[in-house]
């Protein structure tokens, strides 16, 4: 057997290319089904969590 044949590597596969769609547009698309598919990050323990107001109470409007 040849050293050739026992050294090969295996060829890397061609990616297929959507036509009409650009790298940016693909990029911003994985990202935003990232951010989609991400849950909320858990609230920081370190931060007091805000006072609950009573039912009655009502805020004035700017």
């Amino acid at each position: 057997m040849p050293a050739s044949q026992t050294n090969a590597q295996p060829q890397p596969t061609a990616v297929s290319v959507v036509p009409g769609v650009s790298m940016r547009d693909l990029l911003a698309a994985c990202a935003a089904a990232t951010a989609l598919s991400t849950p909320p990050r858990a609230p920081d323990p370190a931060l007091p969590a805000p006072a609950p107001r009573p039912a009655g109470e009502r805020r004035e409007a700017a």
